[in-house]
């Protein structure tokens, strides 16, 4: 396959859409390389603990987020600050643009978002530490595979508002995660998960059930 060739806004969508596609067109190397100079650079600021406003201007950077900030000082500049993801770094981004988190998310260090196809990651959702988010796959068929010449696809990544993905946590591709679950560490998720409840294991299964009573309150159930 020579990259030259290859339609590139089809290409894209291919790859949006989760149907084979090829990783190595101009267009798609330049904005993996992108990300990658956007996370090293937040990487660095974050590591020589850089204010909270530079590292969230920074994480805007990875997202392709051109939304500007409030006025440093001015009464919104606390509470934006405070909607953008809180990131302990270093984290890592194929594409950063195909990245979409809800509001007061926490991502622990060293988390992996392989964003070929979409990443949604709900309001309020905890990640810890060296969790990996992998929307990227490729063909089981070596031959259709055929090493960096080959196509590769993807399925997108869905997680719900209100979850924990406690360290050392794998989403697969296709995932789509309910609202309020709770994935113990060292999980590796391969299908959806229902709303309220805990999994756990390689493959994740729910091991409880939670009742949501008032106001918002969970209580378990045996």
């Amino acid at each position: 396959m020579d990259p030259n060739l290859v339609d590139l806004a089809e290409n894209r969508r291919r790859m949006l859409a989760g149907e084979l596609y090829y990783a190595f067109t101009p267009d798609l190397s330049a904005d993996r390389s992108r990300s990658k100079v956007a996370c090293n650079t937040f990487n660095a600021q974050d590591a020589s603990g850089a204010p909270r406003r530079q590292l969230v201007e920074l994480f805007k950077d990875i997202l392709g987020d051109e939304t500007p900030l409030p006025p440093a000082g001015s009464p919104e500049e606390e509470a934006s600050l405070k909607a953008y993801p809180f990131v302990d770094g270093p984290v890592k981004f194929d594409y950063g643009i195909y990245c979409k988190f809800g509001t007061q998310v926490f991502i622990g260090s060293n988390c992996v978002f392989l964003d070929t196809c979409p990443i949604t990651i709900g309001a309020r959702t905890l990640i810890g530490p060296n969790c990996s988010f992998f929307a990227a796959t490729h063909p089981t068929d070596p031959f259709v595979r055929n090493g960096l010449s080959g196509p590769e696809n993807g399925k997108p990544i869905t997680i719900g508002e209100d979850c924990w993905f406690g360290g050392n946590v794998t989403v697969c591709p296709g995932v789509t995660i309910g609202r309020g679950v709770t994935v113990g560490a060292g999980s590796v998720v391969t299908k959806d998960v229902e709303d309220f409840v805990v999994v756990a294991g390689n493959p994740a299964r729910v091991v409880r059930r939670l009742d949501v009573g008032g106001e918002g309150k969970a209580v378990k159930v045996e």
